[in-house]
């Protein structure tokens, strides 16, 4: 199968690469990025070199022969997300566009968008089932719904050419330790003053995340692209989610974690507030996904390999 990927600068997009290059050598990869260059230099540095071709957007077009594209063209920090706003409407379009267009002139080609828990909007009180419904404040927009409406939008595209074989995959809370650990996540937080011997500070409510790491993330992706072709959305999950008090906890127990709860706010709010951001809508079943890992399988495995370095 050959794959263009999107976007193949990304964190997700590089761990899914080397994921794919470990156990996937019948996929053969096509990377499409701003900068292939840097890219070809981190494959060198992964022993990849050469094994993969890196190339600008603009050689994506008609003449190449794709079984299937992965887009992952997004932000992965919510500090950058701040920052971009709206622009990030035109981002999300040009990129998506670019895809279609592709699949409407390939229709055999299948489309795999990186989408986000994001896409539901402002509903996240509760986890969110397969009935929820998404929920956006048309009359008073923010900065931090831009994301949400970006996704939001793309998805409803997608919907709408449900001929085609495109399936949006939500991702809620992704960990692993190749992330860039000055991004502003809780791990990466909590990672950040570990490493640094400093007292982390955090609001004394508790939240529960699912935490995603790169094993069942290709493992989902190698479930779709082996199923036969649907229009569809799915909900990335573990086993099990994961609340902040026992992570902390853990964090504590087995890395030396310190913290101190604080009522000052201390962390980036670039989507809106999420007490309970994980999903119970395991629709990705139908694809024959079934996660490898719990949530703080995941923290464990992915902290114990960022710490070590």
């Amino acid at each position: 199968m050959r794959i263009a990927i999107l976007g193949a600068s990304s964190q997700i997009a590089k761990d899914l690469i080397l994921s794919f290059s470990a156990s996937s050598p019948s996929f053969e990869l096509v990377l499409f990025s701003r900068r292939p260059a840097e890219l070809d230099k981190w494959m060198a540095l992964r022993g990849i070199a050469k094994k993969y071709s890196s190339f600008e957007y603009e050689d994506f077009g008609t003449p190449n022969k794709f079984d299937a594209i992965i887009n992952f063209v997004g932000i992965g920090d919510p500090g950058q997300t701040a920052t971009m706003g709206s622009s990030i409407l035109d981002v999300t379009l040009t990129y998506d566009q670019l895809a279609l267009a592709y699949i409407k002139e390939n229709p055999s080609c299948r489309y795999l968008f990186l989408s986000s828990g994001a896409a539901y909007g402002d509903v996240f009180n509760e986890p969110v089932t397969k009935n929820t419904k998404a929920a956006v404040p048309i009359n008073q927009l923010k900065s931090q719904d831009w994301y949400s409406v970006a996704k939001l939008y793309a998805e409803c595209c997608h919907r709408a050419l449900s001929s085609y074989s495109i399936v949006d995959i939500r991702v809620f809370n992704y960990f692993s330790h190749t992330q860039d650990i000055s991004s502003r996540f809780l791990m990466t937080d909590i990672v950040r003053a570990i490493k640094s011997n400093e007292v982390l500070m955090v609001s004394p409510e508790n939240i529960i995340r699912d935490f995603f790491g790169p094993y069942d993330f290709c493992l989902l992706v190698t479930c779709i692209l082996n199923s036969p072709p649907l229009n569809a959305v799915v909900d990335c999950y573990t086993k099990e989610p994961l609340d902040k008090f026992s992570l902390l906890e853990v964090m504590k127990s087995e890395f030396g974690l310190q913290y101190q709860f604080t009522n000052e706010p201390v962390s980036v709010n670039a989507t809106g507030l999420k007490s309970q951001y994980y999903s119970k809508n395991h629709c990705a079943e139908t694809f024959g996904y079934v996660p490898a890992r719990s949530s703080l399988d995941v923290v464990r495995e992915q902290a114990k390999l960022v710490l070590q370095d």
